[in-house]
């Protein structure tokens, strides 16, 4: 889906943003792959998709507005600070593989909290 961007977001992810994703995917998948995966997301091009779809696809719950990272990221697009976008791992239907959030998570949130049906840019892969 795309959506003009909102104006609290960067143009492309923290460079810090890859090496976290390839991280917690190593807790999901040997961590060669998830390396191999955490790559393929600097070559992703931007998508946009709202904040409520992406909890919906992930399966994961809303973290509370009182979650210490969504209010230090409500707090940063408050001061006007930019979100860097979020890293996904694209699910799969067929197997009820729910989307991955690599990276980005408490950005997400944050963003649902501003406006539910913003949109939240993304690089996305497939497995």
């Amino acid at each position: 889906m795309k959506k003009p961007r909102t104006p609290h977001w960067k143009d492309k992810p923290d460079e810090h943003d890859y090496p976290a994703a390839a991280n917690y995917l190593s807790l999901l998948m040997d961590p060669s792959l998830s390396s191999e995966i955490s790559a393929r997301f600097k070559d992703a091009s931007i998508s946009t998709y709202l904040a409520k779809d992406l909890l919906r696809a992930s399966k994961l719950p809303l973290l509370s507005i009182d979650n210490f990272h969504v209010k230090k990221d409500l707090k940063k697009v408050k001061q006007g600070s930019l979100l860097s976008p979020v890293l996904l791992l694209r699910g799969n239907l067929q197997n009820d593989s729910p989307l991955v959030i690599a990276d980005g998570y408490h950005r997400v949130c944050a963003s649902y909290y501003l406006d539910e049906n913003a949109g939240v840019p993304c690089r996305i892969v497939n497995a």
